[in-house]
């Protein structure tokens, strides 16, 4: 299994910008053969926080996403409403 956080910082006043921008690539996503959790958490601290938690069944599911037209559109969306770049950090499980 692989797990996917992905933290992004918006720009002050972009949270309803972001959520339109990536509409299409949750319900996607969502669909996507090996895609088992795909959620998108808003920091309780920070409105300006988000992070996606994603676990996939292998490494080949996830490119799959990665290279697929939902993920490469939302990306390019994505670029003017991102404060600085994504923070991502990528695992398997251990235990």
């Amino acid at each position: 299994m692989i797990k996917v956080i992905a933290k992004m910082t918006i720009k002050e006043g972009m949270a309803g910008e972001l959520m339109s921008s990536i509409q299409e690539l949750v319900a996607e996503t969502r669909k996507e053969t090996g895609c088992i959790v795909y959620q998108l958490f808003e920091d309780t601290n920070n409105q300006k926080v988000f992070t996606f938690v994603e676990e996939w069944v292998n490494q080949e599911a996830l490119d799959k996403h990665l290279n697929s037209k939902h993920f490469k559109d939302a990306s390019s969306k994505l670029t003017g409403i991102l404060e600085k770049d994504m923070e991502i950090s990528v695992g398997t499980l251990v235990i």
